[in-house]
C-alpha cells in the first residue's frame, strides 16, 4: 500500500489466517483490482499461525511501536534512546517491522526516521477448531 494512502488510514488489523484463507483473500483482491474496482478494505496483516504472530508482536516490540508512534523519534538512534535499548537491536526490530508494513522509514540524508502510520492496532484472533494451527492457541 502506498505511504500516502497509509497516512490516511488509522487502523491496522492483525490476524491469523490459514493458507487457504490467505489464498482466497489474495485471489479476491486481485479480481477486484482487475475489474478496476476500488478497494476500501482496512489494511490487514495476516500471520500463518498464532506462534508467528506472538513471536513477532512481543510485548517488547509493541512497546517499541507505541514509543515510535507517541514520541516520533527523528532517527533509529533516537528511537533506541526513547525505549532505552541497544541501537543494533532496535535497528533490527524496526527493519523487520518495515518489511511487514507495520512501519516505514522517511529518509533525511543519512537518517532514517521510523514512522508508525496507524493510531490503532487491532488484533483479531479467530478460533477455528478445524484450522491446522488451533492447537497452538491451547494452553
Amino acid at each position: 500500500m502506498e505511504r500516502e494512502r497509509l497516512r490516511a488510514e488509522s487502523t491496522l488489523v492483525v490476524t491469523v489466517n490459514s493458507s487457504g484463507e490467505f489464498h482466497d483473500d489474495v485471489t479476491d483482491a486481485i479480481e477486484t483490482l482487475e475489474r478496476g474496482d476500488a478497494t476500501d478494505a482496512t489494511p490487514t496483516l495476516a500471520f500463518a499461525s498464532y506462534d508467528d504472530l506472538m513471536a513477532t508482536l512481543t510485548p517488547r516490540v509493541l512497546d517499541l511501536i507505541e514509543a515510535v508512534r507517541r514520541d516520533e523519534p527523528a532517527s533509529i538512534n533516537e528511537a533506541a534512546r526513547v525505549v532505552d535499548r541497544d541501537v543494533k537491536n532496535v535497528h533490527e526490530e524496526l527493519g523487520r517491522l518495515a518489511r511487514l508494513g507495520i512501519i516505514f522509514f522517511e529518509e533525511d540524508g543519512q537518517r532514517k526516521r521510523p514512522v508508525v502510520w496507524f493510531d490503532e492496532l487491532v488484533i483479531n484472533l479467530p478460533f477455528d477448531p478445524e484450522a491446522d494451527d488451533a492447537a497452538a492457541a491451547a494452553p
